[in-house]
């Protein structure tokens, strides 16, 4: 029922990706009256779907507080979340109220041991092919301990998606020298080097333009700063392209010339297409939720679908709880030897 578009975009999302994924099968939540007419188109995902009718739901206006209050329990985003809680579904895919599905995941999924604030991944494309970013925009602000969990969360999740051994991890800051940047990164990245994980490469510092250079696998930053990012890099390639329509349409020399470079042009768009990087992470939380943009299309939704199949398919979860066991059981080596 989410997004800008509702269950049309969804089925039809939903129908892209069982194609790619035949294996894929569907619990669909939302309002009887506006789901079932558009599922009637797909006969195939229809057939083999479960339906699940919910009473309300939740609307891109509701405040989290207000989500929590008159959708717990009845609402579709709840019941969807509250099926991965009980092992019903693996993984939760919404395009619905980013807040109101961040504050029901928490209090219904819970957090994992030993992670207290939730972070959202999203996938960035660069010049070496993509990474991951996070926090993109699930809670503002961040301390020490929250920054190295991200890292951590990070690096666990570049190993499911992307099969890398060792990511390289980077604190997005304002300088790479050491001695840079909030008190809250120089002593996450301190204690970044200090627990040296055999998962992950820590490399240090990363400033705002290494983010489409690709030169690691995660950057970590938080949830404001990340979130700025993310809608500026959104509006830098609707930019950028708005240029290159202009400037080819703009005399019959340049139609012409557009012609005999129309494969590569196509190819730039496939590269700068947000529909195809679409799909963030709730990470932290004890299963996979996965948010849309609200905005996308059909193709835009299938790649989210996509990245929750390749989250569970890689044991994203398993590697996280890894991690995190790492950690811990480094600190209890240390005080001990203390």
């Amino acid at each position: 029922m989410g997004g800008d578009h509702g269950p049309a975009v969804v089925l039809a999302g939903a129908e892209l990706s069982r194609k790619r994924y035949p294996e894929i099968r569907y619990v669909l939540h939302g309002e009887e009256k506006a789901v079932l007419p558009e599922l009637a188109k797909h006969p195939r995902l229809k057939e083999e779907s479960v339906f699940v009718p919910c009473e309300i739901s939740i609307t891109m206006d509701d405040k989290p507080s207000q989500a929590l209050r008159h959708g717990r329990r009845v609402s579709g985003m709840w019941k969807a979340l509250e099926s991965v809680r009980t092992g019903d579904a693996d993984v939760m895919v919404s395009a619905g109220n980013t807040g109101a599905l961040m504050a029901m995941a928490r209090f219904c999924l819970r957090m994992m041991p030993g992670i207290e604030r939730p972070a959202l991944a999203a996938i960035w494309p660069n010049t070496q092919g993509e990474s991951i970013v996070l926090d993109v925009g699930a809670t503002i602000g961040a301390d020490a301990e929250a920054l190295v969990d991200y890292a951590l969360m990070g690096s666990a999740m570049s190993r499911a998606l992307f099969d890398l051994r060792r990511p390289r991890v980077g604190l997005l800051n304002i300088g790479v020298e050491e001695v840079k940047g909030l008190e809250e990164i120089r002593t996450a990245g301190a204690r970044l080097r200090e627990i040296n994980l055999p998962g992950m490469d820590y490399c240090g510092f990363v400033e705002g333009d290494d983010l489409g250079q690709g030169g690691v696998d995660v950057v970590v930053t938080e949830g404001f700063t990340g979130n700025i990012a993310l809608k500026t890099a959104e509006g830098t390639a609707k930019q950028v392209g708005t240029y290159l329509r202009e400037v080819m349409s703009r005399t019959l020399m340049a139609r012409i010339g557009f012609l005999f470079a129309k494969q590569a042009f196509m190819r730039l768009r496939d590269k700068m297409d947000p529909r195809k990087v679409n799909g963030a992470v709730f990470l932290g939380l004890n299963g996979v939720v996965i948010k849309s943009h609200g905005g996308t299309d059909a193709e835009g939704f299938a790649s989210a679908i996509d990245v929750g199949h390749n989250m569970i398919r890689n044991g994203l979860q398993d590697k996280i709880a890894a991690d995190l066991e790492k950690t811990r059981f480094g600190d209890e080596e240390t005080a001990g030897d203390a």
